[in-house]
């Protein structure tokens, strides 16, 4: 079963078949069990196109079988998408995003750099090189200049910047826990607590490591966006951006995963019982611990 060497699939397919794959493992779902096509782009936030060709690429890989008149239905439960997942996550992001990320991780990329040096450096045409910048654009470390050009701005590329990013979430993750405008989703809080939950049962060694950082991710997003303090919630997606790729590495390290999510579970557990002051508690001392544990591994960054 190869997913990589796909022909008919495009990259945006590619991604929404991989955030189905990733719903279906951490949804624990089983054979039989609905995909309707409406639900999943809401879920995904894109329109029902890539969600169709999604859906036709993971039936002609033997996961799911249509129905002409209900839509797909699982054919192997969830453990048993296991093969597909590692292919499907074996490369975490688009190609020449991860090319131009580690060449400046390595400091073999200036700081500026024009579009034509981009395209003979990595052997792009100008559409697709624009795409990318494009998107890391959005994600905050590279602007365009005035006239012609870009610059790179800074990222988690050493372990210093690494131990700057904790110190900044715990100046601001606890505080969002704590604002007069916090509040949580009942329906979200069961969806993160099944989540880490099964992180702790076992996921931590049967997931890969995106799926890991991934579901790392959603959980202090979620509750940066339950403090409704748009500040708060943008500043914690920016840093997340910033630190997948180190973080993937991080992931492949098993044992720690399981941990952060036993400590995510008792500050689900203190927000649910509304002592939102010993959520705080938690959350900074689960910061600091992540930092001390991974700040000073400086593997990552050879």
């Amino acid at each position: 079963m190869r997913v990589k060497d796909s022909a008919d699939i495009t990259p945006l397919q590619r991604r929404v078949a991989r955030e189905i794959v990733s719903l279906v493992r951490r949804e624990g779902l089983k054979a039989g069990d609905h995909l309707p096509e409406v639900a999943i782009a809401g879920q995904i936030g894109t329109s029902r196109s890539p969600v169709q060709a999604a859906l036709r690429h993971l039936a002609g890989l033997g996961l799911l079988a249509r129905d002409s008149h209900r839509g797909y239905f699982l054919q192997k439960d969830a453990p048993q998408w296991g093969e597909v997942a590692a292919q499907f996550f074996a490369e975490p992001d688009d190609p020449l995003y991860l090319r131009i990320a580690e060449a400046r991780q390595s400091g073999t990329l200036e700081d500026e750099v024009t579009e034509a040096e981009l395209m003979r450096r990595f052997d792009v045409a100008r559409s697709t090189l624009r795409k990318v910048l494009s998107r890391i654009s959005e994600e905050g470390w590279v602007e365009q200049r005035v006239g012609h050009g870009w610059t790179f701005l800074p990222m988690i590329d050493s372990p210093d910047a690494y131990e700057e990013s904790y110190l900044f979430r715990q100046s601001i993750e606890p505080t969002g826990l704590l604002g007069p405008s916090f509040r949580f989703d009942p329906l979200e809080m069961a969806e993160l607590k099944r989540e880490q939950a099964r992180i702790v049962e076992g996921g931590y060694l049967r997931m890969t490591p995106i799926e890991l950082f991934e579901a790392n991710s959603r959980f202090h997003e979620t509750l940066a966006a339950w403090s409704h303090n748009r500040f708060i919630l943008q500043s914690v997606r920016r840093v997340n951006l910033l630190r997948r790729l180190v973080e993937y590495r991080q992931a492949s390290q098993r044992q720690p995963r399981q941990v952060q999510a036993a400590e995510h579970l008792a500050i689900l557990q203190a927000i649910e019982a509304h002592d939102l002051v010993q959520a705080a508690s938690l959350m900074r001392a689960h910061l600091d611990g992540a930092r001390r544990g991974k700040s000073h591994d400086r593997a990552l960054f050879s």
